[in-house]
């Protein structure tokens, strides 16, 4: 896990996605959690607002999927984002495959951005942020909807 956490965040770090930067203070202490600002891609309903996300890695990473979340001040309005940070993405947990990375876990959380037509909350969000557990990979999804 060590030596892929190592390679990855050299990867973030020379060659990181567009609008993504590696908070170089969160991995200062550990490892196994980062933090990556975000910029709204120009041309979306996001452009210009600044987001971050967390990423925990258990002992178990690549086989186990990273916990991710936005956290901060600013929690992007989407339909796949809850006003806790959580995120509704297959790959995330049920569709992980220890081929993806963390650059391709922000490509994807770009590119869902990035796709969104209007900016709303998904229509749980109210119930499912009083009763969730605190980390979003517990969380049993219902993946139900490809458009926002």
């Amino acid at each position: 896990m060590e030596k892929r956490l190592q390679k990855e965040l050299l990867a973030l770090q020379n060659d990181p996605p567009p609008g993504m930067t590696l908070n170089e203070k969160s991995v200062q202490n550990s490892i196994t959690q980062w933090i990556v600002d975000m910029e709204g891609a120009p041309g979306t309903l996001y452009e210009g607002e600044k987001f971050q996300l967390l990423f925990k890695f258990s002992s178990r990473y690549p086989f186990d999927s990273p916990q991710v979340m936005f956290t901060g001040d600013n929690i992007p309005v989407h339909p796949h984002v809850y006003s806790n940070g959580h995120i509704c993405l297959s790959i995330l947990t049920e569709d992980w495959s220890p081929a993806l990375s963390v650059q391709s876990v922000c490509l994807s959380i770009i590119s869902m951005l990035s796709s969104c037509k209007e900016k709303r909350r998904p229509p749980d969000n109210s119930f499912y942020v009083r009763t969730c557990n605190k980390n979003p990979k517990k969380t049993k999804w219902w993946y139900h909807d490809d458009t926002c």
